[in-house]
C-alpha cells in the first residue's frame, strides 16, 4: 500500500480510504467487522463515514454507519490509532436532521458530540462538512443555467462560514477533533476558509471530497490544481460513479440488491443514454487490455495528478478485494490513450 500526505497536516493516509455509507443499510455489523479487518490487513489506515449515512439516507438509518464502527471501536479500543477516522456533518435539506436547517456553529459543536458518542471514541481524526449551506454545482448540477451565483448573499455566507470556523477551531482546540475538511465544495469555498482561517487564525482546510470518475471529470483541471497548489488533499468519491463503471448497470439493467435497484434521495441522475454509451466504452477498453472494468476505473482515478486517496466502498468482500487489488496496477501509456479517446468522445455523460 503507498501513502500520501493528507494535505497541509502531517498525517500520511493510505491511498485508498475505505467509505461506509452502505454499512447499515446493505451490510450488516458482521460485514463491517470483516471490511475493516480486511482494509486494515492491507495496509488501508484512513476510514470514512458520515453522520448521515448510511444511504439511501433516511431517518430510520440516521447515525447508523457510525454505530456500526462505533461497535467495532468498543470491542477494539487498542486499536483506535491504527487508522485516521473520518466523518461528516450533514448540510441542510435533510427535515429530520437539525430540521433541515443550514450548519451553524451550533450544530457543529452539537454534531462532533454527538459522533463521538455514537462512534465511541475521543477524537475523530477529520471532521468534513458534507455540504456547503450555498446550493453547489454538484449531483448534476454542474450544467451551465443550473445554479445562479450571482443570486447567493456572498457576505451573509462568508459569516456563516466563519461562524463555522471558529466552532471548527474550538473543537479543535478542545482535542474532540484534530483537522477539518470540506465535501461538495468548489474552488470559491476551499479558497474562502483558508482566507478566514489566515485572518482569523483559525483551524485551517486540510482536505476535500467531491465526486470524480471517468464519468465525471469536472473537477479536473481547476479546483484539483486550486488543491495542489493550496496544500489541499483531493479525496475522490464514488469512483466507480456509484457502480456504473463496473458495468453491471448497462442497458438497464438492475441487479437484486445493488445500490440502483433501491430508492435513490437524488434520482439515478447518472442513469442517462450517453453515460450508458460511455460505459460501455470503457468496458470495451477493460477487456481489450485484460483488465476488470472497476480495475480501470479505480486504477486510473488514483493516477491522476493532485489525487491524495480514492474512497471506494463495497457491498461484498469479493467486492473489496478487487478494489483495493486495483491500487496495485499501474495503467501504461496505451491504457491511458485509449481511456483519453474514449472520455474525448464522452466527457460530460451525465
Amino acid at each position: 500500500m503507498k501513502y500520501s500526505k493528507l494535505g497541509s497536516s502531517n498525517v500520511e493516509v493510505s491511498r485508498v480510504c475505505l467509505g461506509t455509507m452502505t454499512w447499515g443499510s446493505q451490510n450488516s455489523q458482521q460485514d463491517a467487522n470483516a471490511q475493516i479487518e480486511y482494509a486494515l490487513s492491507q495496509g488501508i489506515n484512513f476510514i470514512d463515514t458520515a453522520e448521515m449515512y448510511a444511504v439511501p439516507p433516511t431517518a430510520k438509518t440516521y447515525g447508523t454507519t457510525e454505530t456500526i464502527i462505533g461497535n467495532w471501536l468498543a470491542q477494539n479500543s487498542s486499536r483506535r490509532s491504527e487508522f485516521i477516522l473520518a466523518s461528516k456533518i450533514a448540510g441542510n435539506g435533510l427535515k429530520y436532521i437539525r430540521n433541515g436547517g443550514d450548519i451553524t456553529g451550533e450544530a457543529v459543536i452539537s454534531s462532533v458530540d454527538a459522533s463521538l458518542q455514537r462512534l465511541q471514541t475521543d477524537y475523530i481524526d477529520l471532521y468534513q462538512l458534507h455540504w456547503p449551506n450555498r446550493t453547489s454545482p454538484h449531483f448534476a448540477k454542474h450544467h451551465p443555467g443550473m445554479l445562479r451565483f450571482t443570486d447567493v448573499d456572498t457576505q451573509a455566507h462568508t459569516a456563516q462560514m466563519l461562524e463555522i470556523l471558529q466552532a471548527l477551531d474550538e473543537c479543535v482546540k478542545a482535542g474532540k477533533i484534530r483537522y477539518f475538511g470540506l465535501s461538495d465544495d468548489t474552488p470559491w469555498g476551499i479558497n474562502e476558509y483558508i482566507r478566514l482561517s489566515e485572518q482569523h487564525d483559525l483551524v485551517r482546510v486540510t482536505s476535500i471530497q467531491n465526486e470524480f470518475n471517468l464519468l465525471h471529470t469536472k473537477d479536473w483541471p481547476y479546483l484539483i490544481e486550486n488543491c495542489v497548489h493550496a496544500d489541499v488533499a483531493y479525496l475522490p468519491w464514488s469512483p466507480l460513479a456509484a457502480g456504473a463503471l463496473t458495468g453491471k448497470y448497462i442497458d438497464g439493467a438492475r441487479p437484486a440488491g445493488t445500490r440502483w435497484s433501491k430508492m435513490q434521495r437524488n434520482g439515478l441522475f447518472r442513469d442517462t443514454e450517453t453515460s450508458n454509451a460511455a460505459v460501455k466504452a470503457y468496458v470495451e477498453v477493460a477487456q481489450r487490455h485484460g483488465l476488470t472494468p472497476a480495475q480501470l476505473a479505480l486504477a486510473w482515478c488514483n493516477q491522476v495528478d493532485g489525487v491524495t486517496s480514492t474512497i471506494i466502498g463495497a457491498t461484498s468482500m469479493a467486492q473489496l478485494q478487487e478494489d483495493i487489488a486495483a491500487f496495485e496496477l499501474t495503467l501504461d501509456e496505451t491504457v491511458l490513450k485509449d481511456i483519453a479517446s474514449v472520455h474525448r468522445q464522452y466527457p460530460v455523460p451525465f
